[in-house]
């Protein structure tokens, strides 16, 4: 299996940025005032050592009257603002992330939603394209990795920043610039040193990444294929493919996480020597009388304070760099083009009003779903407002794309499709398709209720209307049956029913959402004869005063409509009623023969 697409290696991380800022500049009041109390928090936190430092120098001093006027040379402001201090770092902290967290979160909940948007409106292409598990995995790191990237900028690199600022322009002012020096050089080696090892481990780390959603396609496709999976007794072979997957993980993995140790290795060796230089200097100038205790207590509590989150720096930008890859390629879902989308002027079917009767009409409609497979030629044909037509072929002839094309799944190669007229490609798509209904050849049920199938026709329905519906479509005892009844689940893709029992329940999906235009794709190509002469009668019924588009292969079901179309490979080759095709004695008579003559062999 085909691993999801690669990540460029010239990402562009500053156009993600420019693309996520506006999703948080939204809330600019909440965001000024988190970062006005980051600093504020910055500004305490660089002030604590100093007060320290005053404090250490005070109990230091010579005493001329012991301990006694020591304690009376403290001043009780200085205790009490170092308290303070202490207190406004906090405070100031968890200030910022109060006031930003419902930034963060509301634009996470904002682009979700608009990736959810954006690949229910993509063609139908895309979609049978697509590897399921590899694209949730990328919309939820991507959502995800909004969040981590947020907390990894304003919770820690950002502050540092600003820390690191506030710190070398007091040892600059304070002190010789030897310590300015020392701690400048430290940390320009620590950041280069980080980036070149983290660019180098983020090639790793992509790989892992491409490894880790491969593994996952693989596990999601065998699931939802577990009962083909099961016919053919390939439980071990799915799990050997599985497990040759998850070996690369491993291996991948396990040269990251090596990769990982010789970086917090360097960076601990630069650390380390940086400290060291810095006390050393300190000492020095104590030795000659230049700094006090109090002095080499700051330097060391300025160096903690330095120190103690670059220790994180390799981590946190390697983590936001992953995190700048996986919003981009979250990013990339919205910038997949919208193969079929309502032009600029689109105007609704149905100005105002309830839906009236619809006429729809193929006018030399040809198509391909590759340049080279071609699937309709200059296909006519007219269905009357209240009439009923029917297509029928052979397998592979073309029948179920025209229903795709009615449903303005894809844009025909040439040629136009109309309903009442009017082009769909100058109609909005919504309003097309509120007015269809359809019961496809094959029914996917969402892993919910009966009920809440029977009334997704219609999400508005009241709970009689659904119960008419399943009645309607010969289900209704069916489900009473059942020890939930209507609240019985029906598993995922609805395999806990039978192929006959999700066929009915789409056709009274079909029925409730009550529609001008009907299609049927092999609506009862499951259901046993008695079933079907029933519900055929049920079919007829709906379809009256409804245009109604058969598609069928079993030729009994089609007899009383108004016009049968015969297509062979994307042509029509013949086309009236059931009466006079037979006497044409052409393709539909010799399916009709061959049909006839299988019934017979069956009773």
């Amino acid at each position: 299996m085909a691993l999801p697409g690669p990540i460029p290696d010239s990402r562009h991380d500053w156009q993600t940025i420019r693309t996520l800022l506006p999703y948080l500049w939204a809330w600019k009041g909440r965001v000024v005032f988190a970062l006005s109390c980051l600093l504020l928090a910055k500004l305490a936190n660089v002030a604590v050592p100093l007060v320290f430092k005053d404090i250490i120098d005070t109990f230091t001093r010579p005493a001329a009257n012991g301990m006694d006027q020591a304690l009376l040379l403290v001043p009780l402001g200085l205790l009490a603002a170092y308290g303070a201090l202490r207190f406004s770092t906090a405070l100031f902290t968890e200030l910022r992330e109060i006031f930003f967290a419902r930034v963060t979160q509301r634009a996470v909940r904002t682009i979700t939603l608009q990736v959810f948007e954006h690949l229910h409106a993509l063609s139908l292409r895309f979609h049978l394209d697509r590897q399921t598990g590899g694209l949730t995995r990328d919309i939820e790191r991507g959502t995800r990795s909004i969040g981590s990237l947020i907390s990894y900028t304003l919770y820690s690199i950002l502050p540092t920043l600003v820390e690191i600022t506030l710190v070398l322009g007091i040892l600059g002012f304070r002190y010789h610039r030897d310590f300015t020096l020392i701690t400048v050089c430290t940390l320009v080696i620590y950041v280069i040193f980080t980036i070149i090892v983290t660019n180098w481990r983020t090639v790793l780390r992509r790989e892992v990444n491409e490894l880790d959603s491969a593994a996952n396609v693989r596990a999601v496709d065998s699931l939802i294929n577990f009962e083909t999976v099961k016919y053919f007794n390939n439980e071990r072979w799915e799990h050997d493919r599985y497990d040759e997957q998850m070996q690369k993980w491993e291996v991948a993995q396990i040269r990251s996480q090596i990769s990982l140790s010789w970086l917090n290795l360097g960076q601990s060796l630069i650390i380390a020597a940086g400290v060291s230089l810095m006390m050393w200097r300190a000492a020095i100038g104590v030795a000659a009388g230049n700094m006090t205790v109090g002095d080499i207590v700051l330097v060391n509590a300025f160096l903690i304070q330095l120190y103690m989150p670059l220790n994180h720096l390799g981590v946190l930008y390697r983590e936001i760099r992953q995190s700048l890859t996986d919003i981009e390629r979250m990013f990339s879902l919205l910038n997949k083009n919208r193969e079929v989308q309502d032009a600029l002027d689109a105007r609704p079917l149905f100005a105002a009003g309830e839906p009236g009767p619809c006429e729809i009409e193929f006018e030399n409609v040809g198509f391909a779903y590759e340049p080279n497979r071609q699937i309709l030629f200059d296909v006519n044909f007219k269905v009357g407002a209240g009439g009923t037509v029917a297509v029928v072929g052979h397998s592979g002839s073309g029948k179920s794309t025209l229903a795709r094309l009615l449903f303005r799944f894809y844009d025909t190669t040439s040629g136009s499709v109309k309903i009442n007229g009017s082009d769909l490609r100058a109609l909005q798509q919504t309003s097309v398709r509120a007015a269809i209904g359809i019961v496809p050849q094959d029914t996917v049920l969402f892993n919910d209720t009966i009920f809440y199938n029977i009334q997704y026709g219609r999400p508005t329905a009241p709970h009689e209307e659904v119960i008419a519906a399943a009645k309607a479509a010969h289900i209704h005892d069916f489900i009473e049956k059942l020890p939930d009844g209507y609240d019985t689940r029906v598993g995922e893709r609805g395999l806990k029913l039978s192929g006959g029992e999700k066929q009915r329940v789409a056709i009274a999906r079909a029925l409730l959402k009550n529609p001008p235009i009907l299609i049927f794709d092999e609506a009862t190509s499951a259901l046993d004869s008695k079933t079907e002469k029933a519900i055929q009668a049920e079919l007829e019924q709906a379809a009256v005063g409804r245009t109604t588009l058969i598609i069928a292969h079993r030729l009994s079901t089609v007899m009383n409509a108004d016009e049968i179309l015969v297509l062979d490979a994307g042509r029509i080759v013949e086309r009236g009623a059931h009466r006079a095709l037979l006497e044409q004695n052409g393709l539909y008579a010799q399916m009709w023969a061959l049909q006839q003559q299988e019934q017979m062999i069956d009773v």
